[in-house]
């Protein structure tokens, strides 16, 4: 099982939006928070990204090519200066056009082209994956680095700038795989002594037991039967896996339950007895209470409300 998409499509709860954003120095684009995570890509020039509700951030300086990442969905500007005034544009400013819509902002001066968009993801309960990330992660591929970020960013600018038949399906596509491009970008870039999932991934104990927990998370795991996957007598497992993963074997595995659960109950019509079976409780009552635990909620009100929203 691919422990990162799997994670990251636990999450989703919408499909992405994003707009294609040309500035023209003196030019800045207030971003609002938003419920997912954003990100911006530069196709062409240079801006600076200015952090408003997180204060210990530095403006950061970005460069054609320029990947970033914004894992709480906070308010940023972005400018072609730090000190440049932002403006909020109307509804009325944006253009809707295929593959998707845009907005012109700024004066006469050199072009600044981003794709800025935002990823709908539940973020009141982040995997821990998406939980360790840094606020921000900026990812410059010039230079040869993240070749294959490089590719799917030169893709989308390509298709942005003369756009052709099949652009409505690539984009949005593009845009969905950007995503995962992002996330294993920045895996790669953790040291090998670092701690966290990005070391859990690759650890050879501990990613079999968490594969395992992924692969059959209905299984009646114990603490003994996941460190005989990974090699490790019962208390060693349970200590590695408390370091690398973040919580205890056991809590690790009721919260991906749980958060399994919750997305069968969003996006399905199953009936509460096949969540709880699905999920690793034998009855539905007993999943109804760990259920409740966990969300504060029951099942059924949480499907209810998941629909309204």
């Amino acid at each position: 099982m691919d422990l990162l998409t799997e994670a990251l499509e636990s999450m989703r709860t919408g499909h992405p939006t994003s707009i294609r954003t040309d500035g023209h120095a003196p030019w800045g684009l207030q971003l609002p928070s938003t419920a997912g995570a954003g990100f911006h890509v530069v196709l062409y020039g240079s801006c600076w990204l200015v952090p408003v509700d997180v204060r210990h951030l530095e403006p950061i300086p970005l460069s054609t090519g320029d990947v970033v990442f914004l894992r709480s969905g906070a308010r940023y500007i972005l400018a072609d200066h730090p000190a440049t005034l932002p403006e909020v544009p109307g509804p009325e400013r944006y253009t809707k056009a295929p593959p998707i819509g845009s907005v012109v902002l700024g004066g006469s001066g050199p072009r600044t082209t981003l794709l800025c968009g935002n990823y709908h993801l539940d973020m009141a309960r982040p995997h821990p994956l998406v939980r360790q990330l840094p606020e921000v992660v900026h990812l410059p591929t010039r230079h040869g680095r993240h070749s294959e970020l490089n590719a799917a960013v030169q893709l989308l600018g390509a298709e942005l700038d003369n756009p052709r038949v099949g652009s409505d399906g690539i984009v949005p596509a593009l845009i969905d795989s950007l995503l995962l491009y992002i996330l294993r970008a920045w895996l790669d870039e953790q040291p090998a002594a670092a701690k966290g999932w990005s070391a859990a991934l690759r650890d050879s104990a501990i990613a079999p037991a968490l594969g395992a927990i992924h692969d059959a998370p209905s299984a009646p795991w114990t603490v003994e039967s996941l460190a005989v996957r990974s090699g490790l007598s019962r208390a060693a497992f349970a200590r590695r896996f408390a370091v690398l993963v973040g919580e205890p074997p056991m809590a690790y595995l009721t919260r991906w339950r749980m958060t399994l659960a919750a997305k069968l109950l969003r996006d399905s019509d199953m009936p509460l007895t096949t969540v709880a079976a699905q999920t690793g409780y034998s009855t539905e009552f007993a999943f109804a209470k760990a259920f409740k635990r966990e969300y504060g909620i029951a099942p059924g009100g949480y499907r209810r409300q998941a629909r309204a929203a």
